[in-house]
């Protein structure tokens, strides 16, 4: 691995993959931004943002880290021992314990989403210990998004500090945009359900990667970006259902 100071960081592979690796991992951080938002959003509203930067902070620094400790992630590949004729590693341990604490976060949130339904919504979250708990949590999750997102960039280039630039620009421009995507889902309620589902489907993914059953990221994102088009047109089917019942012409181009 080179040093910070090579001076080929300045040449066209470089950049390349500096551009590359950071478009990169903000797709792979969607998933992050999702869990994120559902998190913060049982907070009061005043402090969701910085419950939202400080949750990415920590998903910048643990990256940071995991990249700066690359003898360490590489051994979580070694088996340590088999089950059931599995052989299982520390990164399947982190991945199984990961896939099974979000499958267990986002079915007890869907829950309390219905359960809340026609009522007004109440942030559960109140004071300090609440936040420093939804902080925590974000924290434990973040060493699961985390791995992947180190091992794909250990792929993708060759110098540390390409490396770790990508994931300061991905999570700078990831803390712009959270607070928007928050905001979206928390304002239509499907929407917030189908994040939860989203969640789901991760977890159930991580969970098969610990067990040794790869899958195709590139399905589960498509299946997540097919699954909200459906639902923003649902959206505006609803909303000029609403407009016509109301005798109230739809705004023009809607």
């Amino acid at each position: 691995m080179s040093s910070f100071f090579d001076p080929t960081l300045l040449s066209l592979e470089a950049l390349s993959a500096l551009v590359t690796l950071t478009a990169l991992e903000i797709v792979l951080g969607i998933d992050n931004i999702v869990f994120i938002a559902i998190m913060t959003g049982r907070l009061p509203v005043p402090r969701q943002p910085a419950a939202r930067r400080l949750g990415l902070l920590l998903a910048m620094v643990m990256r940071i880290l995991l990249l700066l400790g690359l003898t360490w992630v590489m051994r979580l590949t070694a088996p340590l021992f088999s089950l059931l004729g599995q052989a299982l590693t520390g990164r399947d341990l982190i991945l199984l314990g990961g896939g099974a604490f979000l499958i267990a976060k986002a079915t007890h949130e869907i829950h309390g989403q219905m359960e809340q339904a026609g009522q007004d919504p109440e942030p559960s979250g109140h004071g300090r210990a609440a936040f420093w708990s939804t902080v925590a949590q974000i924290g434990v999750i973040d060493i699961i998004f985390s791995l992947d997102s180190v091992i794909t960039a250990v792929g993708m280039a060759r110098h540390l500090a390409v490396m770790v630039l990508a994931v300061v620009l991905a999570v700078v421009i990831m803390i712009v945009f959270s607070g928007a995507v928050s905001r979206f889902i928390h304002r239509h309620p499907t929407v917030r359900v189908l994040a939860l589902s989203f969640l789901i489907l991760i977890g159930v993914m991580l969970f098969a990667e610990g067990l040794g059953r790869h899958i195709e990221r590139g399905y589960v994102y498509f299946a997540m970006a097919f699954s909200l088009l459906v639902e923003m047109l649902n959206m505006r089917l609803r909303k000029k259902t609403a407009l016509a019942q109301n005798g109230q012409a739809p705004p023009a181009g809607q």
